[in-house]
């Protein structure tokens, strides 16, 4: 049988203060819905319903093409958003039901409710909290069997005792679903139509009630104000953290990493706090990361080391490079083996041979460096002229001394000097020493100028 999906993502998040739709905000660098809808990949959906309301067209547009959009007009209750999702999907399937603000749900949870829901049951997942707040109760009858849920607002005394919960989360056949949503009706506290009454249809229908429980009540755990999504970044983090680990990878303290996106390493790195990873990073084998370093969408050879306060930003770097501290490597930027690239030093869209230096305060914009190059202190390729970048290529073993301008396009050959203090705007042979500045004035017996009264 089949597997369809519903995610429920159609509420503002009032308690969230704040403009942007609750699904839209982020956990680990990617909203609270594009989490759901990535695990729900993981259970090979057929199609994909996301019933959306509040600031429908802002999440529609943060989500790549593939899911139906439904669009719930009145919020009328979770039995109502299902209703219309179950709408825009066919009717020989099992429908997992899902919501866009509950972003820790496992794959293997996921796959065990399906697996229920497709020998003819409804499968619901459960979880046990020593705190169940206003959760939905699962009431069971003297044997275990699942007989109904109850809703905080409308629970007795005795039922809100119960730290069983519902959270949401359930499957069962199309075909048995869509009856009992039509069947629904407001006759509780909130005037609305509840999703959780369809278990006690089923119960009465005789169609068994299956308790799928959550390894952990973070999987289950949704978010409703900025203190829950700061707990679950954390929970996140600290997950990611302990896989690290577990390849190999040495942490200088679990709690203050963060990574927002997806990272491959070797044995033997180590990284230290407060470094944030981006996107796609594929580090080597005992790469070393200091504390505050920011890395995105970037490979790092072996036994590369990243200083403090680096940011490495879609670059490729070889092995056994240096970067930092407070260095900034901007997307383009490709370093061979044994570059250094030191202390507030610039590179963007540049490849720089192998053991290439540039010590410090130096930006290279559009350039291509040889190898066994010396960038001296304040060096700048004048890479943009106000409307075009333009190139600038130097060959290997190169000079170039402090402070010493570069005015692309320009070549400098293999094994030209510049001299410090130059401004270069022509082509340097091959051996030639460059010198490129305006002649000094001495002048002899200058006075300096009284301070003006009353500054």
């Amino acid at each position: 049988m089949k597997t369809d999906v519903v995610v429920l993502a159609a509420g503002k998040g009032t308690r969230m203060r704040s403009d942007r739709a609750k699904v839209l905000h982020q956990l680990a660098g990617k909203s609270l819905l594009q989490h759901v809808l990535d695990t729900a990949q993981s259970v090979n959906p057929r199609e994909i319903a996301v019933v959306v309301g509040h600031q429908a067209e802002q999440v529609q547009a943060s989500i790549a093409p593939g899911p139906k959009w439904v669009m719930q007009e009145e919020q009328r209750g979770t039995g109502h958003a299902v209703q219309l999702g179950l709408s825009a999907l066919r009717d020989d399937g099992v429908v997992l039901v899902l919501y866009g603000d509950v972003p820790l749900v496992t794959q293997d949870t996921l796959t065990r409710t399906v697996e229920a829901a497709t020998k003819g049951s409804v499968a619901l997942v459960t979880a046990h909290f020593a705190d169940a707040a206003q959760l939905g109760r699962i009431v069971r009858d003297d044997r275990g069997n699942i007989r109904s849920i109850v809703e905080f607002k409308d629970a007795s005394e005795t039922q809100r005792d119960i730290k069983e919960i519902n959270s949401g989360i359930l499957a069962a056949p199309a075909s048995l679903l869509a009856p009992w949503l039509a069947a629904l009706q407001p006759d509780n506290a909130q005037g609305e139509l509840y999703l959780t009454d369809v278990i006690a249809m089923a119960v009465a229908d005789g169609i068994s009630v299956t308790g799928i429980e959550a390894y952990a009540p973070v999987e289950v755990t949704g978010i409703n104000d900025r203190v829950q999504l700061a707990e679950l970044e954390r929970v996140y983090q600290q997950n990611q953290a302990e896989q690290l680990m577990a390849q190999g990878v040495s942490l200088a303290d679990p709690r203050r990493f963060d990574l927002r996106g997806r990272i491959t390493a070797g044995e033997d790195c180590f990284i230290d706090v407060n470094v944030v990873f981006e996107g796609e990073v594929v580090l080597g084998r005992g790469v070393r990361i200091g504390p505050g370093a920011v890395i995105s969408n970037s490979v790092l050879g072996d036994n590369v080391e990243v200083h403090a306060h680096t940011v490495v930003e879609g670059a490729i770097v070889a092995a056994d490079c240096s970067m930092g501290p407070f260095a900034r490597i901007r997307p383009g930027t490709r370093l061979d083996n044994g570059v250094k690239i030191g202390n507030f030093v610039e590179v963007k869209k540049s490849h720089l041979g192998a053991r290439t230096k540039a010590g410090h305060l130096a930006y290279l914009g559009d350039a291509t460096i040889g190898a066994d190059c010396n960038i001296g202190a304040g060096t700048v390729t004048c890479n943009y002229d106000g409307i075009n970048k333009h190139p600038t290529h130097i060959g290997d073993d190169v000079f170039v001394g402090t402070n010493s301008t570069l005015v692309a396009p320009i070549q400098i050959e293999s094994g030209a000097f510049i001299a410090a203090g130059s401004s270069i705007t022509t082509k340097v042979a091959s051996g030639d020493l460059a010198v490129g500045r305006g002649k000094q004035r001495n002048i002899k017996g200058w006075v300096r100028p009284d301070k003006r009264k009353g500054n």
